[in-house]
C-alpha cells in the first residue's frame, strides 16, 4: 500500500499566530516541527512533498523530502490550494494529508484510511475522532471530522480544479462533492495542532506527545493504538526467501515484485463480437448511414491480416486482434442492419475508437503486475500464469510456537477434575495461525512452574520465529514470569486500557543464541481472539512481509450500547443489512470475556474507542468482519 502513496505536509500559511514565523519551522524537541510530521509521514508513504509559500530553501532541507512546491494558486488561499498543488505533483495513486504543525499525528494513519477507502468504495477518507464539549463537560462527546488528516485519490484533481474555480475555499465544502468514508481513532490529541507559541512551549515542556503510555483514564493503562504501534515499530520481515512453482504459491506472501515481460493485452484486440472497421468510415452527424462490406473474418488466435479499405469492414470475434488499419469495433446488436456482406451502420451507433482493447492497456511489459508483499490469492496465480511466469519468490512461512499455561487446564480426552477446565485456547490459536498462513508448533499445556515455563520458552526459540502464550500475564500470575523473561530476554508487560483483554506481554526471548518475539496473551478465550487480532496478526504479517489490512466498515447500532470513555472496547456482533438497505450491526448478547460461544454466533467486532461514550441506537460505529479476518 505505502508505493501507493504521496504523503504532504501542508505548510502554505502565513503563520499569523507563530509572530509570522512559518509554524512548520519553529523549532520543537530538537527538531523543527515539520521534521517531526515528516518523520512519522515518511514510514507511510512512498514520498513525502511539502507544500509551502515561503522559506522552500529551509524546507528542501529537511531529510527525506522529495520536493517542496508554493501554491499554484497566488494570495495564500488555504489548505484546499495546498491540496491543489500537492495533487498536481502526486506521482501516485494516493494523496496522504497532514498539516505542518501536528507533530503526533498517528503511524497507523495511511493504513486506516486506506482500508476504509477500499472497504466503502470511496474517493477521500478522512480521520474523524470524539471530542468532549469544554464548556460543557456532561455534554456527550461528539464526532469531529479532521479533514487536513486525509487520503484521497489524485484523480479527483479535476473536481477540486472546478471546485475552486466557483471561488469556494472550504475543504469541507469540496469533500462533500466526493465520496467519502469517515474513520474514526481512538487518539484525539494525535490530532492537536500546536497553533500558538504558548502551545508550543507547553508542549515543549512535556516532552511527552499525548499518545503517550498513560494518557488519559487509568494512569498506568496504554492505549491500545500506542501499544499496537511499539510492536509495530520493533517487529520487521523475516529475510529468508524461496522460490516456488506458481501453484505451490498459493496464499504465500510474495517476495519481489512481479514485473510484466510482456503488454497485457498482448496486440489490440476486440472487446465484442461485432465488426471492425475504420472509424473515418462512421457516418457523420445528420448523415445517411453508411453501408460497409465484409471483406473477411478474424477469430481469437488467427488474425485477419488484410486492411479494409473505405467502405469495408471485418467480421471480428472477442478477443480477436484487430485488423490492420482498423481503430473501432460495433457490436453486432448495434447495427442497423446485416444483409449477408452488408451491415448497415446509423450515425451515433458508436463512437471512433469504441470497443478496443489496447495492448498493454492492463499491463504495459516492464511494469508490476503484483507488488511484493500481497499474499497470493486465486486471482494472482492467474494473472502471474497469464504473463509466462511459472515460479515466484515468496517469503519463507512463518514458524509460530504456541502453547498454553495454567495447573487448571486439560487436554482433550483427559479427565476433567473439580475446579478443571478443557484447553480451548489452543484450538483457537491453532485455527487463527493456520488460517494466517504460519508454519505452527503445539506445545501443549505448561504448568504454572517457572523451571516448567523457562524450558518451554527456551525449546520454542529453536525453531520459531514467533511465540504464543495465552495465560499468565495477569499481574498477580506473572510475578514468576517477568523474572524468567529478565534471564531470557526483554519482554513488557503491559496493562492495556481495553476490553476484553487488559493484559498483554510483548517481547523478543533469546536462549543459546536462538531469538523469537513473544507475545503473551491473556488466558480468558474470548480476550486470546481479540488480542490475537488487535497485536499478534498484524505483527506475525508484518513479519511475513505483508502488507497489513483489517477488513473494516461502519454500521448502525440497533440497539444503545453502553461504553465508559478511557478505554478501548472489542464487542462481538452480528452485521446485517437493514430494511433501508444500510448496514446495522446488533451486540451477540452477554459479552463476557469467558463466553467462547459469542464469538462462534458473531461475524463482527464492534470497535468501541477509546475517548468514546455511550453508543444512541441508530448511531454509526465501526465494525471488523471477521471474513477475511478469521
Amino acid at each position: 500500500m505505502k508505493s501507493k502513496v504521496t504523503g504532504l505536509i501542508l505548510a502554505g500559511g502565513r503563520g499569523t499566530r507563530m509572530g509570522r514565523v512559518d509554524k512548520g519551522l519553529q523549532p520543537f524537541q530538537g527538531a523543527t516541527l515539520a521534521a517531526h510530521v515528516l518523520r512519522r509521514l515518511a514510514p507511510q508513504a512512498a514520498a513525502v512533498v511539502v507544500n509551502a509559500n515561503r522559506n522552500l530553501p529551509q524546507y528542501q532541507a529537511l531529510a527525506g523530502v522529495a520536493a517542496v512546491v508554493p501554491d499554484a494558486m497566488g494570495g495564500y488561499e488555504g489548505p484546499l490550494a495546498g491540496l491543489q498543488t500537492g495533487l498536481q505533483h502526486c506521482a501516485t495513486e494516493l494523496l496522504l494529508t497532514a498539516p505542518c504543525d501536528s507533530p503526533f499525528l498517528p503511524l497507523d494513519l495511511a493504513e486506516r484510511l486506506y482500508a476504509a477507502m477500499q472497504a466503502e468504495g470511496a474517493d477521500l477518507a478522512v480521520a474523524v475522532t470524539m471530542e468532549s464539549d469544554e464548556q460543557d463537560p456532561a455534554a456527550a462527546p461528539y464526532r469531529q471530522p479532521h479533514p487536513v488528516f486525509s487520503l484521497l485519490k489524485a484523480d479527483v484533481l479535476p473536481q477540486l480544479d472546478a471546485y475552486l474555480a466557483t471561488g469556494a475555499r472550504r475543504m469541507e465544502g469540496f469533500f462533500k462533492t466526493l465520496r467519502m468514508a469517515e474513520v474514526l481513532f481512538d487518539d484525539a490529541d494525535a490530532f492537536r495542532n500546536i497553533n500558538t507559541l504558548q502551545e508550543l512551549q507547553r508542549h515543549e515542556r512535556e516532552q511527552t506527545p499525548a499518545s503517550a503510555p498513560g494518557f488519559g483514564g487509568d494512569p498506568a493503562a496504554l492505549h491500545v493504538a500506542e501499544a499496537q504501534r511499539l510492536i509495530r515499530e520493533r517487529v520487521a520481515p523475516i529475510a529468508a526467501i524461496e522460490r516456488l512453482p506458481l501453484r505451490a504459491a498459493l496464499d504465500r506472501v510474495l517476495a519481489e515484485d512481479i514485473i510484466s515481460p510482456i503488454n497485457v493485452p498482448a496486440y489490440d484486440n476486440s472487446a465484442m463480437d461485432g465488426y471492425a472497421l475504420r472509424g473515418a468510415d462512421l457516418p457523420a452527424e445528420g448523415a445517411a448511414p453508411v453501408v460497409l462490406k465484409t471483406i473477411g473474418i478474424a477469430y481469437a488466435g488467427r488474425p485477419f491480416a488484410h486492411a479494409p479499405k473505405v467502405g469495408e469492414c471485418v467480421r471480428i470475434m472477442t478477443g480477436a486482434a484487430i485488423p490492420p488499419g482498423c481503430d473501432s469495433v460495433i457490436p453486432q446488436e448495434l447495427a442497423a442492419a446485416i444483409d449477408g456482406d452488408q451491415v448497415t451502420i446509423a450515425h451515433g451507433a458508436i463512437r471512433s475508437g469504441a470497443n478496443l482493447r489496447r495492448a498493454g492497456e492492463d499491463l504495459k511489459a516492464g511494469g508490476i503486475a503484483i507488488a511484493q508483499g500481497k499474499i497470493i490469492r486465486p486471482a494472482d496465480l492467474g494473472l502471474v500464469a497469464s504473463l509466462g511466469i511459472a515460479e515466484v519468490a515468496v517469503r519463507r512461512k512463518l514458524r509460530v510456537a504456541f502453547f498454553s499455561t495454567g495447573d487448571e487446564l486439560r487436554s482433550l480426552g483427559e479427565c476433567l477434575d473439580d475446579g478443571c477446565v478443557y484447553d480451548s485456547n489452543r484450538y483457537t490459536l491453532y485455527g487463527m495461525l493456520t488460517r494466517l498462513g504460519c508454519e505452527v508448533t503445539d506445545m501443549g499445556i505448561v504448568r504454572d512452574d517457572p523451571a516448567a515455563l523457562e524450558a518451554a520458552l527456551r525449546d520454542a526459540c529453536k525453531n520459531a520465529d514467533a511465540i504464543i502464550t495465552s495465560g499468565g500475564v495477569s499481574e498477580g500470575a506473572a510475578d514468576y514470569t517477568r523474572e524468567i523473561m529478565a534471564v531470557l530476554g526483554d519482554v513488557d508487560f503491559w496493562k492495556l486500557a481495553m476490553r476484553p483483554g487488559r493484559p498483554l506481554a510483548f517481547g523478543k526471548v533469546q536462549s543459546d543464541g536462538d531469538s523469537a518475539w513473544l507475545f503473551g496473551l491473556p488466558g480468558n478465550p474470548v480476550a486470546v481472539m481479540v488480542s490475537f487480532y488487535m497485536f499478534a496478526r498484524p505483527a506475525l504479517l508484518r513479519m511475513m512481509g505483508a502488507q497489513v489490512t483489517q477488513p473494516a466498515m461502519q454500521a448502525r447500532a440497533t440497539e444503545a450500547i453502553r461504553k465508559r470513555p478511557g478505554r478501548t472496547e472489542y464487542q462481538r456482533g452480528i452485521v446485517g443489512t437493514g430494511a433501508n438497505g444500510e448496514a446495522q450491526v446488533r451486540l451477540t448478547g452477554a459479552q463476557g470475556s469467558g463466553i467462547l460461544s459469542s464469538m462462534t454466533e458473531a461475524n463482527c467486532i464492534v470497535v468501541l474507542h477509546h475517548e468514546q461514550a455511550n453508543v444512541a441506537a441508530g448511531q454509526l460505529v465501526d465494525v471488523l468482519l471477521f471474513d477475511g479476518l478469521v
